[in-house]
């Protein structure tokens, strides 16, 4: 999964990294999820986060990141989702 996000109350590098530190960690423990920024790392205002899950079953993967998704679009604070792409393998 990736989702694509606007922090547009980010004027530094080490603003958009905490806001992101927080939003991996509680991704992370909720979920037990890998969960990396791929995207956009020079860029103050914007990232994408990859998130990792693996399982025998597509509808627990599915379940988990529409779960996922929920949670992000709730808790908005400070960014906002511009995108976001699911791909089961």
């Amino acid at each position: 999964m990736q989702i694509e996000i606007y922090i547009p109350q980010s004027g530094s590098l080490k603003r958009k990294r905490y806001v992101l530190r927080g939003l991996k960690e509680k991704i992370r423990s909720k979920f037990n999820v890998s969960v990396a920024e791929a995207g956009y790392q020079d860029k103050w205002q914007r990232s994408v986060l990859a998130i990792a899950c693996v399982s025998n079953d597509d509808r627990i993967i599915s379940a988990t990141f529409s779960k996922i998704l929920d949670m992000i679009e709730a808790g908005r604070d400070g960014y906002e989702i511009l995108r976001d792409e699911i791909e089961i393998l």
